[in-house]
């Protein structure tokens, strides 16, 4: 009999397929060779039931009904799905092995285990376990296939996961929802996430800025001239201030202490997922959402990339030679001149910037694979450059810098000047010194003013002082500052904050400890935000991320009703962990459960006693159901964002009478003084404080064209659109611009690239 080998989805059967069984025949749902019948999944063939699996009474959401805590977990095929399902289950019957060929990780584990189960496959099962998709990864994983049992620890741990995430979200969201008649969205990773984003919001709305003084002298000495920061107490008087500024201007000096020592920078660390999206946030704007499924393009389709669903930094020993073979790879393509200028005596298994067993644990840092790039989009490019540009890096020497204090004194005064001069690039010929990389190496400070003394920057001079020499005070001035408040998180910002359970950890080695405690996976934090935006709870501006009133009064809400375990980042964190020790045998699945079973009836009895609140807390009516509502689905209700069905929406007391849907933020209404939140309605967009006498609107239909959310969002936040193609009454097209009326009203109007206007 044959052996049967399940992928995770149609690409990765192919190119398995394209390797073990060369000549196999195509018969669509999946290839058959001599040896392997090649099958897949398509994502989640089959997930946990609905609760009126359990119980018809379920249908209806009702307080009085819950907990809800099933003694065994039943499972169903996804109806979208099932004939996929059923043809895995119909090749199985010829075959006598079967080869786990799904992703390498949790959730691959997971989707596998769940088709098992769900089709009583019997069959001895070994396991592929590779970190790229090449025809030589293949063949090496095949030939060294493991057997399934090993990885039966991270089956118990994904399990683990879903069921706790079923339990919680699916008990709480009916909860919360039923008990104040709106629909509340609660998980349990997501609402933590969205603690730590109220929590910061909160904290820049109760900032109060206050201002001080900096004093700056520029001191010369024969050629040399550089810039020093008064040293003392915040000055926050601007008479003291002026009194020191005048004081020692157009006065000798003396440097009462100077220091130099050498510096070095090295590269930055290899690629996780997590840092891989920060950076593309903060170079590109991208989502958390969009670079996860760019890299996984370019792993999947392209194959130009290892696994990218990880959470290292670092490779294996073995990992060393093909790091060689792709820089050779690299130098006959348009990174040739870059992959020319590096050393690959630099990456060896004795360095452990590159080189850390110890920090490796499923899958290496984000490499590339020895396949050229091809046709790649732009955007897919943007991606693929990042990787490259951070993998050549370490092939390269350190930056090197010499670091010069100096403290000059002048009429008793002293000024701190901090010079970082250039030496030698190093790596840093490989990256653009733009802005943008300083903002996705810092931090946030809560709160904390700015008013440490910068270090100048000398790339094009040596600073030579000669400190037993006089100085002159050249010129002194006064600066106003004033104290800066934490910053919005954005998605990139948000996702650091996630990995460390909302700790602001500098640290290096602490931050890669607090990965296993982190909020969520690498894999699953992009659909986190996504889910917190697709409910309402949070609303883009730019790249800003704001909650939004129905937010608000959710996190309050949790909070108030007495279970801030729910809502707490740390905690949730200490979750992950003991899952992530699961996975490695070193904890109990069942202790796990127990426990979370225990959290969930709590949760139901201190909601129980809450006082309803009022529907004013949630904002604009597009967020209240009419009666005591369910979700789109149980499951998305419960923060599922792989949830695949949608249903009808019922009222638990009134199974007919349909439960309105939320309604996605789309952007703040432009109307002066207004602070609504657009919606999308039939015929237009229209804010959704309609009833309180907002009337601005934009019709969905303007001179013959549609608007789409992506152009409604750039006349929300830019006040007009790229430019667009229009045709005129007689057949010839032109290109303008939508632009819109500063009035408040919605009224939009059509402008040439020129900046003329077009009658209408």
């Amino acid at each position: 009999m044959k052996t049967l080998v399940i992928a995770e989805k149609p690409d990765m059967g192919r190119n398995i397929a394209a390797v073990i069984e060369p000549r196999a025949k195509n018969h669509r749902t999946y290839l058959e060779g001599e040896q392997y019948i090649i099958t897949w999944a398509i994502g989640h063939l089959v997930g946990l039931a609905e609760p009126d699996a359990y119980d018809p009474k379920y249908k209806r959401w009702n307080l009085r009904d819950l907990p809800i805590i099933p003694e065994q977990f039943k499972i169903v095929p996804n109806p979208k799905t099932k004939d996929q399902l059923k043809v895995i289950g119909e090749v199985a019957k010829r075959c006598s092995h079967i080869v786990n060929a799904c992703d390498a990780g949790r959730e691959g584990q997971y989707i596998f285990a769940l088709i098992q189960q769900q089709l009583k496959l019997r069959q001895p099962v070994k396991r592929l376990w590779i970190s790229d998709l090449t025809p030589e990864s293949i063949a090496k994983g095949f030939a060294e296939l493991k057997d399934g049992a090993e990885f039966e620890d991270l089956t118990q741990a994904a399990r683990a996961r879903s069921e706790a995430d079923w339990l919680i979200g699916m008990n709480a969201s009916r909860a919360f929802t039923t008990r104040h008649q709106t629909l509340l969205s609660v998980g349990r990773v997501q609402t933590p996430v969205l603690a730590l984003i109220y929590d910061r919001q909160k904290e820049i709305e109760a900032f109060e800025s206050q201002t001080f003084y900096e004093v700056k002298a520029v001191f010369r000495q024969e050629e040399l001239e550089y810039t020093g920061t008064w040293q003392g107490e915040r000055l926050t008087s601007k008479e003291k201030s002026d009194a020191i500024a005048a004081k020692v201007q157009g006065k000798q000096g003396a440097v009462a202490k100077y220091e130099v020592k050498e510096t070095k920078e090295y590269p930055f660390k290899l690629y996780d997922l997590t840092l891989l999206q920060r950076e593309a946030n903060a170079k590109y704007g991208y989502s958390a959402k969009k670079t996860l499924d760019l890299a996984q393009a370019l792993y999947e389709r392209h194959k130009v990339i290892s696994y990218p669903r990880t959470n290292s930094n670092y490779v294996n020993e073995q990992n060393i030679e093909g790091m060689h073979k792709a820089l050779h790879m690299l130098k006959s393509t348009s990174y040739g001149q870059m992959a020319e200028g590096a050393d690959p005596k630099r990456v060896h298994i004795n360095n452990k910037a590159v080189c850390n067993p110890q920090r490796v644990e499923d899958h290496h840092a984000i490499l590339p694979t020895l396949k050229r790039p091809g046709n790649l989009s732009k955007e897919e490019a943007h991606i693929y450059d990042l990787i490259i540009i951070r993998f050549l890096s370490h092939f390269y020497p350190p930056a090197l810098y010499k670091q010069h204090t100096v403290l000059t004194e002048v009429e008793g005064e002293t000024f701190k000047t901090g010079i970082k001069e250039l030496l030698s690039l190093g790596w840093k010929v490989l990256i653009e010194k733009d802005k943008e990389q300083k903002k996705s190496k810092g931090s946030s400070r809560k709160g904390k003013d700015e008013e440490e003394d910068e270090t100048q920057e000398w790339n094009d001079r040596s600073f030579d002082i000669a400190p037993d020499r006089p100085v002159f005070c050249r010129k002194s001035e006064v600066k106003e500052k004033a104290t800066q408040p934490p910053k919005s998180y954005t998605e990139g910002t948000l996702l650091k904050a996630m990995e460390s359970a909302g700790k602001s950890i500098e640290d290096d080695e602490l931050r890669d400890a607090m990965k296993d405690s982190g909020l969520g996976t690498p894999a699953t934090r992009a659909a986190t935000i996504e889910r917190l935006k697709k409910v309402g709870y949070i609303t883009m501006q730019g790249k800003k991320i704001t909650v939004t009133q129905k937010g608000r009064t959710a996190v309050e809400l949790i909070r108030h009703a007495g279970v801030e375990l729910l809502a707490s980042p740390e905690m949730t964190g200490q979750w992950e962990r003991r899952l992530h020790q699961i996975s490695k045998g070193e904890a109990s699945a069942e202790t796990f459960m127990q426990n979370v079973q225990k959290f969930t009836v709590s949760i139901i009895n201190k909601v129980s006693s809450q006082p309803p609140a009022p529907p004013s807390l949630f904002g604009g009516d597009e967020d209240k159901p009419k009666g005591k509502g369910r979700g789109r689905s149980s499951k998305a209700a419960a923060g599922n964002p792989s949830a695949a069905r949608k249903r009808p929406e019922r009222s638990p007391n009134k199974p007919d009478t349909p439960v309105p849907s939320i309604r996605e933020p789309l952007g703040r209404c432009p109307r002066p003084g207004c602070g609504g939140q657009i919606i999308e309605g039939r015929k237009g967009y229209g804010c959704a404080n309609f009833k309180s006498g907002c009337s601005f609107v934009i019709w969905k239909e303007f001179a013959g064209k549609s608007i789409s959310q992506a152009m409604l969002k750039s006349l929300l936040e830019q006040g007009r659109t790229k430019l667009l193609a229009f045709k005129r009454e007689d057949g010839s097209t032109y290109k303008a611009r939508m632009v819109l009326s500063s009035g408040g009203d919605g009224k939009l109007s059509l402008e040439t690239e020129a900046g003329t206007a077009v009658r209408q």
